[in-house]
């Protein structure tokens, strides 16, 4: 069906928002109602005739003056905000600004071509039919994206492309010559170049073609471009890379501290590529031990403002997809020179500390190292040592598939740091720290990257022992610049909002859960015994998720509040510079205050960390995306199974249910649910049958079947077959 770009419909019976806008524009000038109707090009009677109307009730409630018979001006109030949108998925917006208690609504006719995300100034205003405010977009200050992913229906004179992004209301038109060889249904990135006034649609230019439909390649490589995140490197980047001296020098380790006779091991993820810390450990003479965190020493191979390291900044980060890694940095430092493989000889920049057995850090040392590793261990093989207190590795769990015996020092080593990383992890807890070990789905891919089966990462004394060693360096590093007083990247984490954690309330009551207000570490304490209570429960990823959606999000920034989730008064990120640009900016204003140098321009680092912090947002949006499109596909093969779930969302056009053995999570309608007449009662976030009163709330398990599995809008429909009793 063909489809042409509509134009703006030329009759509004509420005339309030277009007469500020109009207004507005010139503060200091007055119009007439003919200048006001020609501005928007009525000329019919009736029209006019509402605009006096407006005009006149607007001087009543003093928002315009008359300033001579029958001119009106604006009376310039702080009603002028600016701030972002946010789309709803009903065509409908929201304002977002600092300066306002609560969002205000936007009506679709009121958006202005204004899309999500966008900074905009608008205009805030009562309607007469509804007590409730809304605002008028009155100019779009910044996009905040021109680039959109979608699939591309070509007619015979034009194109259009209609996106997969919920909250983009409107389809983007292509003329003929901008087609770049697209094929009808193909998908494509296409970039939005103008947006005429009277035009319903933008109009753009295809960029690139990114494959059919469905195609596994075509989808993730689609969810990259949806972020503006990158796939590849541009070739001369790999050039430069290629061409960095990785050999370790006599003369470079002179320049260091030779830490190459001391016991040094890695512990990663089985299938981890890079490994970007390692922990040595050494016993001292007074009965204390001495252990080194050192972090690949990425500053020494990325130097400022080449082109190696403007393309690290502009990524920001890695981006971490369901079937490979975006890496931050090429293959030749990322997986071999930065990388701490065993059995090599590296480059570090490390925190050396010295633990007396209660785990108190009687003495620190920050500087440039050169290491040698003894041992790769998995996080399963050190598992393994620490549960069973072996040195033997089975076959089952080993990285070389047979069963090998691990040296007597490396056992000791590995139970000591398991037995300080206890202590350290209970002081921390006490301090008031959060314990958030939500489980992370994964999933076991073919070689052609198609799922298999799901299973579920969960943290255990291993994975904890490298978190709070990594902990104990980033929090050092950070105390030992940030009293000084000097310019540091900190990684900050505020306290909840006290409106989601009353919503979170509300949720676990139900569950037979309650959060204490009393104080802030009241509020710590009840968070961590909520996350306590609901492991292996039901309700464990829904409370879960809810509980981190209740605290702030993390950021990089320069002024240090502290970090709530932690408990820290000082946080950086020092601990993984392969794949994190913050911290290799932590390792050169480290370097260069332990050089004597001054406190660098807060202003400039500032910059930098906001752009990291949106980096890495965006990276954690495409990580889910692939997460749910990997589910999708998951489920197309499952489609006659009936699963057992919980309802995880209720609106009131249906609810969110998320199967229990594979956490993938889907919608069932509302008007799909056959065994009464549902209605949403908000009060209780719950659908009610009418006849029945049977009542569908969060936290219910209810068996459903896969009704549609959509892979480009990685979207699962459920059909409901009845509540599990």
């Amino acid at each position: 069906m063909s489809k042409k770009p509509k134009k703006l419909g030329k009759k509004q019976k509420d005339f309030t928002a277009p007469i500020f806008k109009i207004l507005s524009k010139e503060p200091s000038k007055s119009f007439n109602y003919k200048q006001i109707a020609a501005a928007l090009e009525l000329n019919d009677t009736k029209s006019r005739n509402e605009i006096i109307r407006d005009l006149k009730i607007l001087k009543s409630q003093d928002k315009i003056h008359e300033t001579d018979r029958g001119k009106y001006q604006i009376i310039s109030k702080s009603e002028y905000y600016e701030g972002i949108i946010d789309m709803t998925s009903r065509k409908t917006g929201y304002f977002i600004c600092d300066e306002l208690e609560e969002d205000v609504f936007i009506p679709f006719i009121n958006l202005n071509h204004a899309l999500d995300g966008d900074k905009v100034r608008a205009y805030i205003y009562n309607r007469r039919s509804s007590r409730r405010p809304e605002a008028e977009v009155l100019e779009i200050l910044e996009r905040a994206k021109t680039d959109f992913v979608g699939v591309i229906d070509i007619q015979k004179n034009f194109a259009f492309v209609t996106t997969t992004n919920a909250k983009m209301y409107t389809d983007i038109f292509i003329p003929k010559n901008k087609i770049n060889g697209a094929q009808h249904g193909d998908v494509v990135l296409v970039s939005m170049e103008d947006w005429p006034k009277k035009a319903d649609s933008p109009f753009g230019t295809v960029q690139h073609v990114l494959g059919k439909p469905g195609e596994h390649n075509t989808e993730i490589h689609a969810i990259l471009a949806e972020y503006g995140l990158p796939y590849d490197f541009p070739v001369e980047v790999e050039a430069y890379a290629n061409k960095i001296d990785t050999s370790i020098t006599e003369e470079e380790i002179a320049k260091r501290r030779d830490m190459r006779n001391i016991l040094t091991f890695t512990i990663d993820p089985k299938d981890a590529k890079d490994f970007d810390d390692a922990l040595s450990f050494e016993v001292l003479e007074n009965g204390n031990y001495e252990i080194g965190v050192h972090i690949a020493d990425v500053s020494h191979y990325v130097k400022e403002d080449t082109i190696l390291d403007k393309e690290a900044y502009q990524r920001a980060t890695s981006v971490y997809l369901v079937d490979r890694v975006v890496p931050m940095l090429p293959e030749v430092l990322s997986n071999f020179a930065c990388s701490l493989r065993p059995h090599e000889e590296k480059y570090t920049f490390s925190a050396v500390f010295q633990l007396n057995p209660k785990a108190e850090v009687v003495d620190s040392w920050f500087g440039r190292t050169v290491i040698y590793s003894d041992q790769r261990f998995a996080y399963e093989e050190a598992q393994a040592i620490i549960e069973t207190k072996s040195d033997i590795i089975p076959a089952a769990i080993s990285l070389t598939g047979t069963e090998y015996k691990v040296p007597q020092p490396i056992v000791d080593a590995t139970l000591k740091l398991d037995e300080l990383a206890k202590i350290l992890r209970r002081k921390r807890m006490a301090h008031g720290a959060i314990s958030f070990d939500k489980v992370e789905v994964k999933f076991h891919l073919n070689q052609e990257a198609e799922p298999t089966g799901v299973y579920f990462k969960v943290s255990k004394d291993a994975n904890h022992l490298i978190e709070e060693f990594m902990l104990l360096a980033n929090r050092k590093v950070a105390e030992y610049i940030g009293k000084q007083k000097k310019t540091f990247v900190y990684r900050i984490h505020d306290e909840p909002n006290e409106d989601k954690l009353m919503n979170l309330q509300t949720v676990i009551k139900k569950f037979g859960y309650s959060i204490n207000f009393k104080s802030k570490e009241s509020i710590s304490n009840s968070l961590n015994t909520l996350l306590e209570e609901v492991q292996g429960k039901k309700e464990q990823n829904l409370v879960d998720t809810l509980a981190i959606r209740t605290m702030s999000k993390a950021v990089y920034s320069t002024e240090n509040i502290g970090h709530y989730g932690l408990a820290f008064d000082y946080y950086s990120h020092f601990t993984s510079p392969i794949r994190r640009y913050p911290d290799v900016m932590a390792h050169r204003l480290l370097q260069h205050y332990l050089d004597g140098g001054k406190s660098v321009s807060e202003e400039e680092y500032e910059e930098k960390c906001r752009h990291s912090s949106d980096m890495e947002n965006l990276a954690a949006q495409a990580e889910r995306d692939s997460i749910k499109y990997m589910q999708v596909k998951y489920m197309q093969d499952h489609k006659d199974e009936e699963f057992l779930g919980v309802i995880s969302g209720v609106t009131e056009w249906g609810i969110y249910v998320e199967i229990i053995e594979n956490k993938c999570e889907g919608m069932c309608r509302i008007r799909e649910i056959k065994d009464d007449y549902y209605t949403f009662d908000d009060k209780q976030y719950a659908l009610v049958g009418e006849v029945s009163k049977n009542i569908l709330q969060l936290g219910d398990e209810v068996f459903v079947k896969v009704k549609n599995a959509d892979l480009v809008k990685k979207q699962l429909d459920f059909w409901y077959l009845r509540k599990n009793e």
